[in-house]
């Protein structure tokens, strides 16, 4: 399997927005927390989450091929791990015809991806602008407004209760409380 610093070192290696890098680093957290939530292999969610956009600077123009490069760069490093693959496929199955979410990786994946973006959001409207002052009602305010972060998929966030039997303020605890323990990586 991929170790850690190799899949932070493929991840920089291909993506250049510092943005970016932010976000597959809150994702990454998230992961993590959710893995050990569900009492699963940190290492292996961890590391789906960081990778799962590293292709997306290379594949912007072609949704059809995001997910499917960063797979094809791990299989070609000889560091390709099925459960790591299938979770960052299956993360933008609706566009690179992969399999949808089957397993509770894949589905965290799925879901803290476009959660870690919303809170990301309401953190930059707080006027702190920090991570510590953002509590699960911020987000669940916003969360509501449909106005607000308007490009975020909030039935994708809240499939949390479907696919993963947690309630959202729950879900959207777990992930807070993941970005805030790296708040200094996230630079908020």
């Amino acid at each position: 399997m991929v170790t850690r610093e190799q899949a932070f070192k493929l991840l920089t290696d291909n993506v250049k927005n510092d943005n970016l890098v932010r976000h597959c680093l809150a994702v990454e957290a998230s992961m993590r927390a959710l893995a050990n939530y569900f009492h699963e292999d940190e290492e292996s969610w961890g590391i789906a989450g960081l990778l799962h956009d590293a292709d997306w600077e290379v594949t912007r123009d072609a949704p059809e091929e995001h997910a499917k490069k960063v797979v094809e760069w791990l299989e070609d490093l000889d560091l390709g791990d099925e459960t790591i693959n299938k979770a960052i496929l299956a993360h933008n199955h609706f566009h690179n015809g992969h399999n949808p979410p089957q397993n509770t990786m894949e589905w965290a994946l799925f879901c803290c991806d476009e959660l870690t973006g919303l809170i990301v959001a309401t953190t930059l409207v707080m006027p702190s602008k920090k991570l510590d002052d953002v509590a699960v009602e911020n987000v669940m305010n916003k969360f509501g407004s449909k106005s607000f972060a308007a490009a975020i998929d909030r039935e994708q966030i809240q499939m949390c209760e479907t696919e993963l039997d947690i309630p959202i303020e729950e879900f959207v605890g777990i992930v807070l409380d993941a970005m805030k323990a790296k708040s200094e990586e996230l630079g908020l």
